[in-house]
């Protein structure tokens, strides 16, 4: 049948990487997103520019209104009074920095976020053409919250790195780097003393973010965990409700909760602990560049403009180390989900899928021919589902397919589609090798009708016409008709522009199939594939519909997938399948005379 069921596939529950699985490459990751600004890298530079620009302004501002004071000092020390104009003039210039410095500061931020935003829309842009690109056995292997977590929570996370944590970075080595500068300038000694909270600073932060990585990459994963328990929790409440599972999804949750709060309070804790055991080495050094600052001034080793000015510099040289500190935490953060990121972008994708193609073919020239020649499969090598299948259906052939669950039938069907490629052997439509085609074009020859409906959020009218996009309101009212719906669909208020919930909640299962067969039925395709087609309608709306298919066949060839044997004793050829193998064929009639298994399989379901 299927491959694996969503959930529990290679490398942990959902598909999910366990610790050690997958090798974690942190400059490698870096690199690769590098890669993603290299484009941009002229208004990057822009933007170095103008938060260097920004932060220059904001550090010479200090010392400016260091000679404010001194100004004011000077007067009132000379008796002569205090040279207002001189005055006015410095605090003038100490406004007009001030406000360059907001100029420059918002347009950095300006071009930073609109790079920020084509990269992110970049991102999701490939990782969306990927997910189109990758083979079904990806998705047997993912849950559908997991991939939803890369592709919101993960992008949302490098997003605000980009926008907010790279201005920052650059803005805080800018400002370290000149007030480094501005304290040389006023004082050799005060610096060294003030430059203490340095290296204590960077051990500090060395030491917790060598601890935090492991503890980041665990929250971005069990975030993924929590995302998808909650998505298939919700979309199956009801079965959970029905065999009282809630004590059993309440569990499997909490577990997931339990470890994303476990590695979410230590990141965070570890994170936190940064900006107060910085503040205290800083506001240590502090303590010391007043006092020594008060016996330099006291011998007339340095102003008293210069002092303040000095402390504005060592309160400001604080703040910048803890940002920097802060950084380097989201970038542990950002470096894991980007990581999570590139590696759904790097995921191999389906085989050919970007060979020309040696052959196109018209669908409506197609006469439907389906030969399956040695053809051998199995979703893991060491487990074959499909052994050595052969058989060919002739154009026009209604061919069914029986056998117990597991017995490969379902799996001949994806493999007729190239959802999977094969592992020996060939199928060919009228002669022709399917891997000569593009899948595009293969697909272009099948209708489908599976067991589980699918209808996205949308009109009545909208999910018959997926069939045939471009298809009049005639031609998807007639297809409704032809599939026994048109009454039901004309009883609603709204009728055809009937609005179908996100979870298709608001109509019944049975309605849901009649939709997808109309679906089918507006599609029109050479070749038909039905799988348990009428699993879910009553007797009676199976009967219309068997009689309405038995229309739509004629003249195509048509796979039919049943589970019921009395819904295909009109079938052309028979083919019971066990284990992969072709263990009878022929006509109901025939298979039935012979005594075999399919005879035991039918009137097993006439058993009393």
């Amino acid at each position: 049948m299927t491959g694996g069921k969503k959930g529990h596939g290679p490398g942990g529950p959902g598909g999910k990487m366990m610790p050690g699985e997958k090798a974690r490459d942190f400059r490698g990751t870096l690199k690769k997103f590098a890669g993603y600004l290299k484009p941009y890298r002229f208004r990057l530079f822009i933007v170095f520019l103008f938060a260097v620009a920004s932060t220059i302004f904001n550090i010479v501002s200090p010392t400016v209104l260091g000679r404010a004071t001194d100004k004011v000092v000077e007067g009132l020390m000379s008796g002569g009074g205090i040279d207002f104009e001189g005055l006015l003039f410095i605090l003038m210039m100490l406004l007009a920095m001030y406000g360059l410095s907001l100029l420059f500061g918002v347009a950095q931020g300006w071009i930073m976020s609109d790079v920020s935003q084509k990269v992110i829309y970049n991102l999701r842009e490939r990782m969306s053409v990927k997910l189109d690109r990758l083979p079904l056995k990806f998705f047997d292997s993912k849950t559908h919250g997991e991939i939803q977590s890369r592709m919101i929570n993960d992008i949302e996370t490098v997003n605000q790195t980009l926008s907010v944590s790279l201005t920052q970075m650059i803005t805080s080595f800018t400002t370290i780097i000149g007030i480094l500068i501005m304290m040389l300038r006023i004082n050799l000694l005060m610096t060294l003393l003030a430059l203490v909270v340095l290296p204590a600073s960077m051990i500090v932060i060395k030491l917790v973010v060598s601890r935090s990585q492991r503890h980041f990459r665990n929250q971005q994963k069990y975030l993924g965990l929590v995302n998808g328990h909650v998505e298939e929790m919700y979309t199956g409440h009801d079965i959970i409700k029905a065999y009282n599972r809630e004590e059993s999804s309440e569990s499997r949750f909490t577990e997931y909760n339990d470890k994303l709060y476990e590695s979410a309070w230590k990141s965070q804790f570890l994170s936190g602990m940064m900006m107060p055991v910085t503040v205290l080495i800083g506001n240590m050094a502090y303590v010391a560049v007043c006092l020594l600052g008060g016996y330099l001034a006291i011998h007339g080793k340095v102003s008293i403009g210069d002092i303040q000015a000095f402390i504005q510099y060592v309160r400001s040289f604080n703040q910048p180390i803890s940002q920097v500190a802060n950084v380097a935490n989201q970038l542990q953060s950002t470096a894991a989900a980007a990581e999570r990121i590139f590696e759904l972008i790097e995921e191999d994708e389906e085989v050919d899928i970007d060979k020309v193609p040696e052959l196109v073919m018209d669908a409506d020239d197609v006469k439907g021919r389906v030969a399956f020649e040695h053809v051998s499969f199995g979703y893991n090598e060491n487990e074959p589902v499909i052994r050595d299948f052969s058989f060919t259906a002739q154009p026009g052939q209604r061919v069914a397919i029986v056998g117990p669950t597991g017995a490969g039938k379902t799996t001949i069907v994806k493999l007729l589609m190239r959802f999977y490629e094969l592992g020996n052997g060939h199928i060919r439509i009228d002669g022709h090798d399917i891997t000569e085609l593009s899948r595009s074009n293969l697909r272009q020859m099948f209708s489908m009708v599976l067991q589980d409906t699918w209808l996205n959020s949308g009109t009545i009218r909208e999910n018959i016409r997926y069939g045939s996009p471009e298809a009049a309101d005639e031609e998807v009212e007639a297809a409704a008709a032809a599939a026994h719906i048109d009454h039901f669909i004309k009883t609603q208020p709204k009728g055809y522009d009937m609005e179908i919930n996100e979870e298709a909640s608001n109509i019944s299962q049975g309605q849901k199939q009649l939709l997808t067969i109309a679906r089918a039925f507006l599609a029109d395709a050479p070749i038909l594939i039905l799988d348990e087609a009428t699993s879910s309608v009553d007797t009676r709306t199976e009967a219309l519909i068997q009689k309405a298919m038995a229309n739509l066949m004629e003249g195509r060839t048509s796979f039919i997938i049943a589970h019921r044997l009395s819904t295909i004793k009109d079938a052309d050829h028979i083919l019971v399948i066990d284990h992969g193998d072709i263990i009878e064929q022929g006509t109901h009639e025939s298979l039935l005379a012979q005594g075999g298994f399919y005879s035991k399989l039918y009137n097993s379901q006439f058993a009393e």
